[in-house]
């Protein structure tokens, strides 16, 4: 028996290697578990102060699901996700940024510089996960979900940058994706959020 941590970083319960196997059985589940997920609301990740934050907290809401990074070109976009973030809350918008270390280092540091930095630099209000991998071998098990194709003919495919956009309905279901240059505050972002604010 031994520990397993998933792509999330989240520690798996004891799994056990039967005879013969080389993969961890937890792991075998977990990928199972991403694999079979039929929305978002269905992942639960940490947020940054640590703690399990199961993304069905928000069902009911719209989402803005944005991979962040602190020393990036769009770095700025902060405050418009913030600003579009306050604007639209009361009526039922969440944005969750998912801060990531994939593009060229450009998310250094630990969960509490994240979020110190994001505090102090643009007075960040909204809901902030803990680091995670968006790509790649270590990729987290909601970004699995997020760029397949096969799930998500419209939306998936591969992460390329730093702050990709996923608006998501009040089902848990992926309505549209906007890459890092169209900003969130952008005509084209403001009307797919305020439509599904509608429903």
């Amino acid at each position: 028996m031994r520990g397993i941590i998933d792509a999330s970083g989240m520690n798996l319960a004891q799994t056990r290697i039967l005879p013969g196997m080389k993969t961890p059985i937890g792991i075998l589940l977990f990928a199972v578990s991403a694999l079979a997920a039929s929305s978002v609301l269905d992942f639960s990740l940490k947020s940054i102060e640590g703690q399990p934050t199961p993304i069905s907290a928000y069902k009911g809401k719209v989402l803005l699901i944005v991979n962040v990074a602190s020393k990036c070109g769009f770095t700025p976009q902060y405050t418009a996700l913030e600003a579009t973030y306050r604007h639209y809350k009361d009526q039922g918008l969440v944005i969750l940024g998912f801060p990531a270390n994939n593009f060229m280092g450009q998310e250094p540091g630990t969960d509490a510089e994240i979020q110190q930095f994001c505090k102090s630099k643009y007075d960040v209000t909204f809901p902030m996960y803990s680091k995670i991998s968006v790509k790649g071998a270590d990729q987290a098990d909601l970004y699995k979900f997020l760029t397949d194709k096969s799930a998500n003919p419209l939306t998936g495919g591969d992460i390329r940058w730093n702050f990709t956009k996923f608006l998501v309905g009040r089902d848990g279901k992926i309505l549209a994706r906007f890459e890092p240059a169209v900003k969130p505050d952008s005509p084209e972002v403001i009307s797919a959020i305020e439509n599904a604010l509608k429903k």
